[in-house]
């Protein structure tokens, strides 16, 4: 009864998220596309339907696990994440220090240990939080042929947080997560419009990145003096979005939202420029 009030398909069926996952890449590898690395979170890691499907396209992934996920770390032992963490990962020097990526605020600056498994594709990577200790666990599979190093691990498990960021600016900024529809159609039709109005700006703002990034010189070190003129920050997606609301409305007075783009850019080269240096100290002082 519910399936014809909402306007649901009839013959749609419970999927969970690993199977989701596994339909959205099985269309992908039907179109010819190809990963360098799938990436997941705890969800997608605990699949193992998922994890089964990816190995056998011989596709490398880089999977979020719990810690009390089970390893096979040699014939006949067998150990939890966190196990395995504890005994084998002792002292300063099973740790290294690396950046997982770019982030809005600078280089995110973690601890990494590679621990290997009975099997010769198949390897556990923890990564430990700088400050507070917190660990995270990544099963990574690299099929045979492919280059396997710590370093291309590390750079496929911080690639998740563009992900996160673009779910969250499709939310805050599109109202992705704000439909009022209750119709399994009006649904579908609020979610395509909201992504198509994101990759719109998003693309745009991509395209438009190198000709209005302004900014001044980050800082080098934690005591270097600010710059008299932080410059401006490249267009973001949401200025775009509201530079195309302006232009429909017609705000005004003349100019106002210009000199208000302006503004906000400055302001925000400005606190960046600060912001870089307080974490360049903070990153100095953790990493030394």
């Amino acid at each position: 009864m519910k399936s014809l009030v909402t306007g649901l398909p009839l013959d749609l069926r419970f999927r969970t998220k690993g199977q989701l996952a596994i339909d959205v890449l099985a269309d992908a590898y039907a179109d010819g596309l190809s990963f360098d690395f799938a990436c997941g979170d705890e969800v997608y890691g605990s699949c193992t339907e998922l994890r089964e499907f990816l190995e056998d396209r011989g596709q490398a992934y880089v999977l979020r696990v719990a810690s009390s996920f089970a390893l096979a770390l040699a014939p006949g032992t067998r150990m939890t994440c966190a196990e395995a963490t504890r005994k084998l990962l002792r002292g300063k020097k099973a740790w290294e220090v690396r950046s997982a990526g770019q982030g809005s605020k600078g280089d995110r600056w973690y601890a990494w240990a590679w621990i290997g498994t009975a099997s010769p594709r198949h390897s556990l990577l923890v990564r430990r939080h700088l400050k507070t200790g917190e660990l995270a666990f990544h099963y990574c599979h690299v099929p045979e042929g492919q280059a396997e190093s710590k370093a291309r691990l590390i750079r496929a498990a911080g690639l998740r947080w563009p992900v996160e960021e673009s779910f969250e600016l499709g939310k805050g900024c599109f109202g992705l997560d704000q439909c009022q529809a209750r119709l399994y159609t009006a649904v579908l039709r609020h979610l395509v419009l909201v992504m198509a109005a994101l990759a719109v700006c998003a693309v745009t703002a991509a395209q438009l990145r190198e000709r209005t990034d302004a900014q001044a010189p980050p800082p080098a070190g934690p005591a270097d003096r600010p710059p008299a003129d932080p410059g401006l920050v490249p267009l973001s997606v949401h200025e775009i979005k509201r530079l195309l609301a302006a232009a429909l409305c017609h705000p005004e007075p003349p100019g106002h939202a210009a000199r208000w783009l302006h503004w906000r850019r400055r302001h925000q080269a400005r606190s960046r420029w600060f912001h870089k240096r307080a974490r360049l100290a903070r990153n100095y002082a953790l990493v030394s």
